[in-house]
């Protein structure tokens, strides 16, 4: 029996369909990867399986009393508590036999009446079936996978940035060990060390779930089936990410082969018609144009344009861009030690570390958005930086992609933003809604064309493949490396810089 059956489910967003009666099964112990380009309805598919969003049409049905966990990475939390406190209330049932089990033993000891003791025998059963005199390791064992020990457990909730909350929240839903995990995106606010603790714990558990994410080599880890949505579809395929782009390759090319195959057969029988629907032969003409009519026509392929980044260069010719001494980067107190460092003139400089540490912070202290504590820093005379902040934020969320590009380069006309907006893999039913609208994917390629459009021979880029479909990261990558300027990258995705980084440097051990 399924933990989950979508049957014959219709939804669209405002003007685009995003799935025509389709059909998804999940059964237990599945591992299932969900995929597909950028605003193809893969964060909408998650909101409608949590009961967020209600389908057009179809159904939606779990088995019942299943107990599905959800990465909300915006859920309420008690700002006051400890990261601590906070993961125990994933025990909090636990903790409540516990308080009654001992007010058994006092009313026991009071009275000398035993049937206390027998109730109270029953509660230390089911604390014993739970483990729960081993809560404790476990919360250490997940608080140190994730990287929470670094953080502190006794650190209050209030002082946690985005991506620290988001690690806790995804602790304590681990260590609910629901039936099925629903994750979205849940390697955004890893580094590459948790994310392969994720890997191997997601990769072992014996739980069902479903996970969106644009890491493709985490996925080829965890999964064991894939979700593909594309062209109003989902299609489920068996085996891991790397299995399921080979089938869907033979698949592709088979639908490519009946296409022109029928398309040919359609024009021989249509020129049969035109000849003969009016001489002898009228009757078999007839017959055939009815065959046609009655034809079950096979969609043509659908090609997706690939994006493509040409960042302006401007010259570069210094051998310094950028010289850090001594600086200490954070909020009121420092976050990281001293830093020192240079970043050459056309070189490709990487910055890595464990989430939280500080790479956001030194970045836009390096870009004037935050002061520094101390120490300086001094970018070359000739630099001019181009920056991409990893947040989605805007001014004014309600402006469309076309206006947003507009009010940067208002001596850009309506068809010159179109053409650039489309390069950058925008596409043109998004042009027109409002940003706020648009999937994390489709809002991260708006920012690299409004980036893109702007001179410069620095640029400076903060987690810039989160969100971003294969596609569109090849393409990023490509101008990267093309690009003759100096770079400064924060990534936790080795595959994405490992083979054109002139220089990592590990802001924990400062290398």
């Amino acid at each position: 029996m399924s933990l989950l059956e979508i049957m014959d489910m219709s939804h669209s967003f405002g003007d685009k369909r995003l799935y025509k009666q389709v059909n998804l099964e999940l059964y237990k112990g599945e591992h299932l990867g969900v995929v597909g380009q950028n605003g193809t309805g893969k964060s909408t598919l998650i909101h409608i399986l949590t009961g967020e969003v209600i389908p057009d049409e179809g159904t939606v049905r779990w088995q019942s009393n299943l107990k599905i966990g959800y990465l909300d990475q915006y859920a309420m939390m008690d700002n006051s508590s400890t990261i601590r406190e906070y993961l125990q209330t994933a025990y909090t049932e636990l903790y409540e036999i516990e308080i009654m089990l001992q007010a058994l033993y006092e009313k026991s000891a009071a009275t000398g009446d035993e049937t206390f003791l027998h109730k109270a025998a029953e509660y230390q059963q089911q604390l014993d079936q739970n483990d729960f005199y081993l809560v404790d390791s476990q919360i250490d064992k997940i608080a140190t996978g994730l990287g929470l020990d670094a953080i502190g457990c006794d650190r209050v909730i209030e002082t946690l940035s985005g991506g620290q909350r988001a690690k806790v929240i995804l602790a304590k839903l681990l260590l609910e060990q629901p039936d099925v995990l629903v994750l979205d995106e849940p390697t955004n606010f890893l580094d590459t060390t948790h994310i392969e603790w994720l890997s191997d714990y997601l990769m072992n558990s014996k739980q069902a779930f479903i996970v969106v994410s644009h890491n493709f080599a985490f996925l080829d880890r965890i999964t064991n089936c894939i979700c593909d949505i594309e062209g109003e579809t989902i299609r489920k395929y068996y085996g891991k990410y790397t299995e399921f782009l080979k089938q869907k390759a033979h698949l592709r090319e088979d639908h490519i082969r009946q296409y022109y195959a029928q398309q040919k057969k359609i024009e021989e029988t249509e020129a049969f018609i035109r000849k003969n629907i009016a001489g002898v032969n009228s009757k078999n003409a007839k017959g055939r144009r009815k065959q046609l009519e009655r034809m079950e026509r096979i969609a043509p392929p659908t090609f997706v344009s690939k994006p493509f980044f040409n960042f302006r260069e401007l010259p570069l010719s210094v051998h310094k861009a950028l010289e850090v001494k001594k600086l200490e980067v954070g909020y009121n107190t420092p976050l990281l030690p001293e830093l020192n460092f240079v970043v050459t003139g056309g070189s490709k400089f990487v910055i890595t570390g464990f989430n939280g540490i500080g790479k956001s912070t030194l970045l836009k202290t390096l870009v004037g958005t935050l002061p520094s504590i101390s120490g300086s820093y001094r970018f070359a005379a000739p630099v001019n930086v181009g920056y991409f902040e990893q947040d989605l934020e805007w001014d004014n969320d309600q402006l469309t992609p076309l206006q947003i590009i507009s009010e940067s380069y208002p001596q850009m006309n309506v068809k010159e933003i179109r053409r650039h907006l489309a390069g950058c893999g925008v596409k043109d039913t998004h042009v027109m809604q409002s940003i706020n609208t648009l999937s994390g994917g489709e809002q991260s390629k708006v920012k690299l064309c409004r980036l893109m459009l702007s001179a410069c021979n620095l640029l400076i880029l903060d987690e810039p493949t989160n969100h971003l479909d294969a596609e569109t990261k090849t393409a990023l990558q490509k101008a990267l490396q093309q690009f003759k300027g100096s770079v400064i990258l924060v990534s936790h995705e080795p595959a994405f810089y490992k083979d054109w980084a002139d220089r990592i440097f590990n802001i924990e051990g400062k290398n």
